[in-house]
């Protein structure tokens, strides 16, 4: 009897530890959240700066474990060239790439950030990486940078980190340009305080987007294009405006990153650090491209494909006499203005 009385109760336990097993493991964390988000640079593809945003993307991808995902457009992939200010505050983008210049509308000393003329040519240093060093700290320690994202905070963006585009105003031309005559009346696409700068000299400034130059050289409908050195390296300019023009560039100029502020205030600190480290990689990333570009262009000319061509005395002259006017003119349009001019002037030792 007491063989027959154990044997269901052996089933009982048996019944019991399987069942045991099986119950649901208690809960782990919850997966980190994974943000996706789009950035769209303000320029096309071919462009050194656009096509470099690819490690800025992987950067904020490794630095995050995964948690910041970017899509990557172009212009006009999503938005025109000169609407991405205003898509980064409404939030149809997340981030964008751009320049001051964009800005000068509402920010007048986002002209003043992306290339007051003459004001990042840095003589102490005539190393390219160098001189961009020279600049990036000015930004950071000068407390210019400070100054722009209280300023740009006022209009829904966080301002992120810069970039720089090289020596800019980077000018190609359907002819060569050399003296005051060649310049007047040249018609010019260009831009920002450009546009200013340029017709004072006495050039025609017309105001399209970059990606519509290639064509309006082609058509002659403008003769010459301010960009960068990727005109030359990665968007096939030589084609069509094959004169290099030297003399009026800066030896670098300023674009930045910026974040919608509200995407930017959900990201939790360290997000928003490996956000701000992704930005200082592309940085740096820049101006190894921009330095390599640059080695390209002067081969270029060697070989025949492009030819440099240096404006005159007289017209420099006039460049750098027009470019300083604009300096205490654009310190008189508001506070911003007059503090960044300040910072500048006191940096490269004017009165």
């Amino acid at each position: 009897m007491k063989k027959l009385f154990l044997i269901p109760l052996m089933i009982v336990l048996a019944v019991g530890l399987v069942f045991s097993g099986c119950a649901a493991p208690a809960p782990g964390p919850a997966p980190a959240k994974v943000y996706e988000l789009k950035l769209q640079c303000a320029y096309p593809r071919g462009d050194l700066s656009m096509e470099t945003l690819a490690v800025f993307v992987d950067a904020a991808d490794r630095r995050s474990n995964g948690q910041l995902k970017i899509e990557l457009f172009a212009a006009p992939e999503i938005v025109g060239m000169f609407e991405v200010p205003e898509a980064v505050k409404k939030g149809t983008l997340d981030l964008g790439m751009e320049t001051g210049g964009f800005w000068a509308g509402v920010l007048p000393v986002g002209d003043v950030e992306f290339s007051l003329p003459y004001a990042y040519r840095i003589p102490e240093d005539d190393t390219y990486k160098g001189s961009a060093e020279i600049v990036r700290n000015f930004f950071f320690d000068s407390g210019f940078l400070s100054l722009l994202r209280e300023e740009y905070a006022k209009q829904g963006v966080y301002y992120l980190d810069i970039h720089s585009y090289g020596p800019v105003p980077f000018m190609v031309a359907t002819k060569p340009i050399k003296t005051v005559d060649d310049f007047k009346g040249t018609p010019i696409r260009t831009d920002s305080m450009w546009m200013e700068w340029h017709n004072r000299i006495g050039a025609t400034g017309v105001d399209i987007p970059g990606d519509e130059a290639y064509m309006a050289l082609k058509l002659g409908t403008i003769d010459a294009h301010i960009w960068d050195v990727s005109l030359y390296t990665g968007m096939g300019f030589e084609e069509v405006a094959p004169y290099w023009i030297r003399g009026e560039e800066n030896d670098h100029s300023i674009g930045h990153i910026i974040v919608n502020m509200n995407v930017w205030n959900s990201l939790s600190p360290d997000l928003q650090e490996a956000l701000a480290g992704a930005g200082e990689d592309y940085w740096y990333a820049v101006v190894d491209v921009y330095e390599n570009a640059i080695i390209q262009c002067y081969e270029m000319a060697k070989q025949g494909v492009i030819t440099e061509v240096w404006m005159d005395d007289e017209l420099i002259a006039l460049h750098e006499k027009v470019a300083h006017e604009l300096w205490d003119e654009y310190a008189q349009k508001d506070a911003a203005c007059a503090t960044a001019v300040a910072l500048i002037k006191e940096w490269r030792g004017f009165k």
